[in-house]
């Protein structure tokens, strides 16, 4: 049996990766850091040579981050583009800085290979995404100033990279995010590791590790000021240093803290160091990290503790992508996210596959969100010497470069490895059990104080520190009302069991009133584990139609279950946002994994209401649902489920009040707020008032159209438009019967075409509204358009439908 984990957890960042968070734009004396997004040339051909890749004359203007793949990863075309492509810019320098300074660039990023060159000759070469790195210009820079830098970037096909070309994610192409350049003192700290090896309520313990890359011998100071949460001075420590050519790094400990404010997802308290390099009464150089001080534990058959004290995790996962970049994304996108994720009231993030933007640790460690931070070996199997030396040299750069975040817990080493073998035998355990071993301890020796840890790789659950298996109660296999019992039944198999991965697709607008039920769809696969081969079992997965009400039940079901399931450590759904797969091109959005509690714009689905539900401390309620507007059924009305996390909840029809309930979050479904409502024929308003114990109000509003009775057949598309806030049109296609009814089980796949080149469709984005190929949902599907200076007529298509035009 695991014995009880008591880990301290480290502070520490590469000054490159704490650098890049500065976002400073030009060079003065406090900050050497230079944001250069900005003004890049872009050639999209996979030419090998320099110089005729310089040569070519289809260089085009673009932005940093940037990704070739951030629309043909979700159009309609099977495939999308694994190749290289090529990035220029010119930087302007003074003449022979050269000579006074040290310059190096540093790309938080480069997917999935890089090749730099600086004035025509090759500076550097990296092997694998995801991760950031330094490249040191100064040697070819020229004494004009004016100089010219170059990067090959590829994500051709290769097996020797994880992760594996089978996994169910985009390998996007590109500069994927940001780029710095770094003016530097000829004599530099290139990196600043925080250890807290001692913390505790009372007292905590500060070692600073600071690198040098030295070129000339000097004697300097250096200064070590550390700044608590606000902003009052806690401690001020100097150091003399001898410092000689090369490699080399001091150690100092700091004034030991009392009473530290401790970081923690409910505080998450940060504090500020700053670590200055001078020498003859002139500062050189200036570092900022921020610092946490806390500790995690995960405690055999008690569950996870931060500082000592239990919390449940509630958690979720976070690919990096969003509609219309893919994988290139902007700081305040990555943050949005995770504002969203903390305002939704989760207190933990699983990043899957691979290691993320710098910006979504800053938000981690600043919103309070603990972070399962992942190796990218993500299917594939094992491969040969190559495939481990880049996957060593992978795992040990994400851990140097990451190590310092405060939110990160756990030290992922993979998901499913030996799932879809990228080499003969390389799904072999007796392969990969080893290698596993080797690559724990390479985690362990470099950082002691993290949590390691595994999903869906059984043979070694007993290898790491914590263990995830795989469970998809009614999904992929079983009923979610099975939940409960499968995962006391791993509580008792992985004394350090935390479940990673369930949940459920919902394709936005398809409702039901009778969704399956928690005993599960007939004749399904009866475990609640993921079948291998799922084309050969029964599954809601594969068999249902992906209504939001069954995901939403679903979800309701799995919360109430962890919330009150004693020692159970908790869990993380898969996954937040929708993105996009290249290996579900048949889903009701091709090409798009459909699970999100919000779409690939981030736009709230009904599910993430679940959770707030749950959760979230801020008052609300919901009517479910916005995109649920038109009903069918008996004279007697429907039932209408309505999720707040007040005290109690009010429902009225039509402005008449249809009762107070009070709310129980552990009564299914939506802790009681249930009515049956008797909607007349035509339009009604339902509106709810939610009351705190403190008698504030919250209020929300629907409108549905309600047919007494049941709609006939489909008879015909009606294609309207409609203009939206931002100045497009909504081209919005309706299934209805000879009576005009919308027809609520017509859910064909449709085709949205614009017969000119006057205006555009917003297509290609893997959302409910910009794919011209998506499924109907409840007999509706829309699209939005960009109008033109000149008339168009929009077409409808589907299998039976010939042809429906919209004359704009």
């Amino acid at each position: 049996m695991m014995k009880s984990l008591q880990l301290k957890i480290m502070n520490s960042l590469l000054v490159t990766v704490v650098l890049s968070f500065m976002a400073v734009i030009a060079f003065n004396a406090t900050a050497h850091t230079q944001n250069i997004n900005q003004d890049w040339q872009y050639l999209e051909s996979n030419e090998t040579s320099f110089n005729k890749a310089k040569a070519d004359n289809n260089w085009q203007s673009v932005t940093l981050p940037h990704t070739w793949n951030a629309t043909d990863t979700v159009d309609s075309t099977p495939g999308y583009r694994r190749d290289a492509s090529w990035y220029s810019k010119t930087l302007t320098l003074p003449k022979g800085a050269e000579k006074t300074h040290r310059y190096v660039l540093y790309f938080e990023a480069v997917n999935m290979q890089a090749e730099v060159y600086v004035n025509g000759k090759k500076a550097f070469e990296h092997i694998g995404g995801y991760i950031g790195f330094d490249v040191e210009i100064t040697p070819y820079l020229n004494t004009s100033g004016s100089n010219e830098v170059l990067v090959r970037a590829s994500n051709e096909y290769n097996r020797d990279l994880i992760p594996s070309q089978k996994s169910d994610f985009f390998i996007h192409g590109g500069i994927t995010r940001d780029v710095w350049l770094k003016k530097l003192p000829k004599n530099f700290i290139s990196g600043v590791q925080v250890d807290t090896p001692d913390v505790s309520v009372q007292s905590a313990k500060t070692v600073i590790t600071t690198e040098f890359d030295v070129q000339h011998s000097q004697k300097a100071l250096l200064t070590y000021t550390l700044v608590g949460p606000n902003n009052e001075k806690v401690s001020l420590k100097t150091k003399q240093v001898s410092l000689k050519p090369g490699k080399q790094a001091v150690i100092e400990s700091l004034n030991e803290l009392n009473s530290p404010k401790l970081w923690s997802p409910k505080n998450p308290n940060l504090y500020n160091l700053t670590v200055s390099l001078s020498s003859g009464g002139k500062e050189l150089q200036k570092v900022e990290q921020v610092v946490g001080y806390r500790w995690f534990e995960m405690r055999a058959n008690k569950g996870f503790f931060v500082n000592g004290e239990k919390m449940l995790i509630r958690g979720t996962h976070r690919h990096e992508e969003h509609a219309g970049l893919g994988a290139a994304m902007p700081n305040q996108l990555h943050y949005k996210d995770m504002q969203q994720i903390k305002e939704m009231g989760a207190n933990f993030v699983r990043l899957g596959h691979y290691p993320q933007d710098p910006e979504v640790y800053k938000a981690a460690n600043e919103l309070g969100l603990v972070i399962w931070d992942e190796l990218p070996w993500c299917r594939g199997g094992i491969g040969g010497e190559v495939w481990k030396k880049n996957t060593e040299t992978l795992l040990k750069a994400q851990i140097k470069q990451n190590r310092n975040e405060p939110s990160i817990a756990f030290w992922s080493l993979g998901n499913e490895m030996y799932w879809e073998e990228d080499f003969e035998g390389g799904g072999d355990p007796e392969k990969i059990t080893p290698y596993l071993k080797k690559l724990n301890k390479i985690a362990k020796d470099l950082d002691p104080s993290r949590i390691t840890t595994i999903r869906k790789y059984y043979p070694g659950a007993e290898l790491v520190d914590a263990f995830s298996p795989s469970i998809w109660a009614g999904w992929y296999g079983g009923s979610y009302g099975q939940y409960g019992e499968a995962i006391k039944s791993s509580m008792k198999k992985y004394p350090t069991f935390l479940h990673m991965e369930y949940g459920a697709s919902s394709h936005v607008g398809r409702h039901t009133e009778y969704p399956i039920s928690k005993d599960g769809m007939q004749g399904a696969q009866v475990s609640v584990d993921e079948a291998m081969n799922q084309a050969v079992v029964k599954s809601v997965a594969k068999d249902s139609d992906w209504t939001e009400n069954y995901a939403v039940d679903l979800f309701d079901w799995h919360l109430i279950v962890s919330e009150s399931t004693e020692n159970f450590a908790g869990n993380a759904q898969w996954a937040f946002k929708d993105f996009g797969t290249p290996l579900r091109p048949e889903n009701p959005i091709p090409y798009m994994n459909q699970k999100g509690l919000v779409d690939r714009n981030g736009k709230p689905k009904d599910a993430y209401y679940v959770f707030a539900s749950h959760w979230s401390d801020k008052p609300f309620c919901y009517i479910e649902s916005k995109s649920w507007t038109h009903r069918n059924g008996p004279k007697e009305g429907q039932k209408v489920d309505v999720f707040c996390n007040t005290q109690s909840a009010e429902l009225s029809l039509n402005g008449k009040s249809l009762g107070e309930k009070q709310r129980d979050a552990n009564i299914f479904p939506a802790g009681g707020l249930v009515w049956q409502v008797p909607f007349k024929n035509g339009v009604n308003t339902l509106s709810v008032v939610g009351r705190t114990k403190s008698g504030a109000e919250v209020t929300d509003e629907l409108k549905v159209h309600y047919l007494i009775g049941q709609h006939g057949k489909f008879d015909r598309i009606k294609l309207t438009a409609k203009t939206l806030s931002n100045g497009n049109k909504l081209i919005e296609a309706q299934a209805l019967d000879k009576d005009g009814n919308r027809v609520l089980d017509y859910n064909q796949r449709s085709y949205f075409f614009n017969m000119t080149s006057n205006g555009t469709l917003l297509e290609s984005q893997g959302t409910p509204t910009g794919s011209s190929l998506i499924e109907m949902a409840s007999g509706y599907a829309a699209i939005e358009f960009i109008p033109g200076d000149k008339p168009t007529t929009i077409e409808y298509r589907n299998q039976n439908v010939k042809g429906v035009y919209l004359a704009l």
